[in-house]
């Protein structure tokens, strides 16, 4: 029988699995969207239920120029609304840069540099192995209880994931050895991105994580860039950037703040799991909007993978052996005799 606290709890708990389904919304959305503004009006697209606007953008300046615009929209509302936020003593700021460099920056560096070196499904299904790197940190480093459904959820989401980006029974999958090397190093970024998040979600509120994350992630493309002056020139130009705007607010604000969110109320195995929705989310999407085909496969890998969300919920720890006493009997069946 549950009692009155269990209910806040178990409430909480769903809230944290809405705002990360939110965050795989808002990401499948942020991708679909950067499709649309960013693919050339042809053939390609002559089914499209919506015709694109061919905005020419490099994927690199594209990180960095959503990166900056969203530091500088989370800044800006704080400072109007919400000051206290921005206030964090000086001893806490190398981890503030850490979070944003390899949360933000290098993730999402990584994730475009395996776009390049193979193809959109081979960056996706290896950023989302994950959820593999942060079951085994969390439950040997980290103290989070193990379940025998955790590792299950794991497999489902992975082969969910390769199903509906066709990496298994299709053609979606371009393989080369520094591909997968840059592929792993994303989820290694996505794993530490999750696991860093959780740690200081009882730290820090979700907007402050965002605000120094997203400005350490600016500095860091400004770097890579060589100054501002790549940026001022992109974002000079009105369509390229009303649509970074709207890229940032959709697919950089709102769904990493609900992750951060999310991760004050579930562990980061379970929202990482859960986050592997976005290519589900994505892919009916894309049959809808941009006539992509949806095979049995990929229908089968959907399954698995909102399999694998429902199954990430189950509590059941793993039960150890109980050890019999010297002589053999348990203190009933040595009451009995």
């Amino acid at each position: 029988m549950s009692t009155g606290a269990d209910r806040p709890a178990r409430s909480g708990t769903l809230t944290g699995y809405g705002l990360v389904l939110l965050s795989a919304v808002c990401w499948a959305t942020g991708g679909l969207m950067a499709k649309w503004l960013f693919t050339p009006v042809g053939e390609a697209s002559a089914n499209w239920l919506v015709r694109p606007l061919g905005i020419a953008i490099d994927p690199l300046m594209l990180s960095a120029a959503r990166a900056v615009v969203s530091s500088a929209l989370v800044i800006a509302y704080l400072a109007l609304r919400r000051r206290q936020r921005l206030v964090v003593p000086l001893r806490q700021m190398p981890f503030l840069v850490v979070f944003g460099v390899l949360g933000l920056a290098l993730m999402h560096f990584a994730y475009f540099k395996t776009i390049s070196l193979t193809g959109v499904a081979t960056a996706i299904l290896l950023e989302y192995l994950a959820p593999v790197i942060v079951l085994v940190f969390s439950v040997l480093l980290l103290g989070e209880r193990f379940t025998l459904a955790l590792p299950g959820a794991v497999a489902l989401s992975v082969t969910g994931c390769a199903l509906m980006v066709g990496a298994l029974g299709g053609d979606g999958l371009v393989v080369s050895g520094e591909g997968i090397a840059w592929g792993l190093a994303s989820a290694v970024f996505f794993a530490g991105y999750a696991l860093m998040g959780r740690y200081a979600a009882t730290r820090y509120s979700p907007w402050t994580l965002m605000a120094y994350g997203l400005t350490s992630a600016s500095v860091f493309w400004m770097i890579v860039l060589g100054g501002p002056g790549p940026l001022i020139e992109l974002l000079s130009d009105a369509r390229a950037f009303a649509a970074i705007v709207v890229l940032s607010v959709v697919s950089t604000v709102v769904p990493f703040g609900a992750f951060l969110k999310a991760l004050q109320s579930i562990e980061a195995t379970r929202a990482s799991i859960t986050s592997t929705a976005e290519p589900v989310i994505a892919g009916f999407a894309a049959w809808f909007l941009f006539d992509e085909r949806l095979g049995v496969l990929q229908l089968l890998g959907a399954l698995l993978v909102v399999g694998a969300v429902m199954l990430s919920q189950v509590r059941v720890p793993v039960q150890p052996e109980v050890p019999l006493p010297p002589d053999g009997l348990l203190d009933d069946e040595r009451t009995s005799a």
